[in-house]
């Protein structure tokens, strides 16, 4: 059975799409046989242009992603689901949660926006390494 992580925030436009991001590589890296999911409640337009160019300091293209809405449905069946400090989900029982207190990216200078991906990176890294 295959492993389905989810990544969610609101606007699914800064922090949820670097963790999803980051679980991407962290999956290919580690030849995992895991789903990532990531969405919004209320998603925006785009990716906040910071974010895309924090994410390509470290060589991750975001440029081509879209903000997407993520049912309730869709997390039900994920085994883990992380929030970026600001969902007021209500995950079935069995769903593993993280809420992740984690500051929103959006007009930040690019030294913060940069603090807030290396956090994410290391919380993706050990959410990972609690799961293998």
């Amino acid at each position: 059975m295959t492993t389905t992580l989810a990544f969610v925030c609101v606007q699914n436009a800064g922090r949820s799409q670097m963790a999803t991001a980051f679980a991407e590589r962290e999956r290919d890296r580690r030849d995992l046989e895991y789903d990532i999911l990531t969405g919004g409640t209320h998603p925006a337009d785009s990716v906040h242009e910071e974010v895309v160019d924090a994410m390509r300091e470290v060589g991750i293209d975001l440029a081509d992603r879209t903000p997407c809405a993520v049912t309730d449905e869709e997390l039900a069946r994920a085994d883990a689901v992380a929030t970026m400090g600001c969902s007021t989900l209500t995950l079935p029982d069995g769903v593993e949660s993280h809420d992740w207190a984690l500051d929103d990216p959006d007009g930040k200078s690019p030294e913060e926006v940069a603090a807030i991906r290396d956090e994410i990176e290391r919380r993706v890294t050990r959410l990972f390494d609690s799961l293998d």
